[in-house]
């Protein structure tokens, strides 16, 4: 409620404004999971009706005579919209009970993470990622509103899933971050362990609070380049003291260890990791070494690509001391760190040493289409099921229909060849 409503505000609210806000959240969120299903309608009802403002509901009344108005019709409207965003994912959140049906596929991989893409909309345009000129958007009727959106998430928390990652497109170009990531929030008590975003950073230090308030508990930054005048080349926008600004943000509310997601090039930016090496040394951040990979449009061949073992050998011999870490099985980095370092460095072989076998991962497009494998030009619109009428069960037998159709690797492509040649989507399209 508090990432709800600040992020939602017309201006920055002052500090004890953002108190009221946390004892009212609080106080309502411990009444809301004591409280019989009559009892939180009601509730929800009396929140919707008595607060038609930020100030209303932080028990604050209005600002003061000399502060600036926000009695406008467009501070009401994005406060209406606060109040029914919660609303929505309410219901869902404290009476539904779990589903029996699996997550599992055919091979035995349990899928408890999913990644939602919020917006198919960018701030950059990545040369890895799309063309000059971006991609053919998709009519806004046909994306998911955040209320089916929310009614989908809950289904999978329900289902079993523990993690989910908030991606785009860019997700802080979405005006309503906040207020889904503060909807997603109150579904842990449903078994959600955890909500991740990756970002460009462009737009997060301004975003930041709020989200952080809201419940965002961990970040990736995609950054390829330290360098401005690479940066610019890369993206098409020049924007890196942005984010370098957002990483700072970041260390300081304690995202720690910070992942920064980079996508190594031959001849573009492979020179540079050394002084990625250098600041994951010196900062408690996960530098995450990409390979290079074939989405539609983004001019993939295997002359850019630079295989991971190639990165870790050359690193290792330059700066030598690099020990592996132990983690997650499901991770698909191997992490190494130097004795005395504040953070680490990451290998992610997605097309040399792929780690499909354990893979538990689902993604829902912005466009409301599920993808068990990224690779694979197979979907299913979850979307058209919803809007003719389907069910939570239905919905999630076609999840399960499309997991028994998963392959056990790359969507059954026997090579990187095969990948770029098959038909997909723009990773700005997918989700990243």
């Amino acid at each position: 409620l508090v990432g709800m409503f600040a992020g939602l505000s017309p201006r920055p609210c002052s500090r004890m404004t953002r108190r009221r806000l946390w004892r009212g959240a609080v106080r309502l969120r411990s009444t809301l999971s004591a409280a019989p299903p009559t009892r939180v309608a009601a509730l929800r009802q009396l929140v919707a009706e008595e607060s038609p403002n930020l100030f209303a509901f932080a028990g604050g009344g209005g600002p003061s005579a000399g502060g600036a108005a926000t009695s406008s019709s467009g501070a009401a409207a994005l406060s209406e919209r606060a109040v029914a965003l919660a609303a929505a994912a309410g219901p869902v959140e404290l009476d539904a009970a779990p589903l029996a049906a699996s997550l599992d596929d055919r091979y035995g991989r349990r899928h408890t993470y999913l990644r939602i893409s919020l917006t198919e909309r960018c701030s950059l345009r990545c040369t890895y990622c799309m063309p000059a000129d971006g991609v053919s958007l998709t009519d806004a009727r046909r994306l998911l509103s955040a209320e089916e959106l929310l009614r989908l998430a809950a289904l999978f928390v329900r289902a079993g899933v523990d993690k989910i990652r908030l991606t785009g497109g860019e997700p802080t170009v979405r005006p309503d971050l906040a207020a889904v990531v503060g909807a997603l929030d109150g579904l842990r008590p449903l078994g959600l362990r955890q909500i991740a975003m990756t970002t460009n950073g462009v737009a997060l230090s301004r975003l930041l609070p709020s989200l952080h308030a809201a419940g965002l508990d961990k970040l990736n930054l995609s950054l390829d380049t330290l360098q401005r005048g690479r940066f610019l080349e890369l993206t098409r926008r020049d924007a890196l003291p942005k984010v370098l600004r957002a990483v700072d943000a970041a260390l300081a509310l304690g995202y720690t260890p910070l992942k920064l997601n980079c996508v190594v090039m031959r001849g573009v930016n492979e020179h540079e990791v050394d002084a990625f090496a250098a600041l994951a040394r010196a900062r408690p951040i996960d530098v995450r070494f990409i390979e290079f990979m074939p989405f539609d449009d983004n001019d993939w061949s295997d002359s850019k690509l630079v295989p991971s073992a190639e990165l870790l050998a050359a690193l290792s011999q330059r700066q030598p001391g690099l020990r592996r870490l132990r983690t997650d099985a499901h991770d698909v980095a191997r992490t190494y760190s130097w004795p005395g370092a504040e953070g680490s460095v990451s290998f992610i072989s997605s097309m040399t040493e792929p780690f499909c076998g354990g893979c538990n991962r689902l993604r829902l497009t912005a466009d409301g289409s599920l993808k068990v494998c990224l690779f694979g030009g197979s979907e299913i619109s979850l979307r058209d099921a919803m809007r003719e009428g389907a069910s939570d069960a239905q919905l999630l037998s076609l999840v399960s229909s499309a997991l028994g159709r998963k392959h056990p690797r790359h969507a059954g492509l026997a090579s990187p060849h095969d990948i770029a040649r098959t038909k997909n989507r723009p990773m700005t399209t997918i989700g990243g």
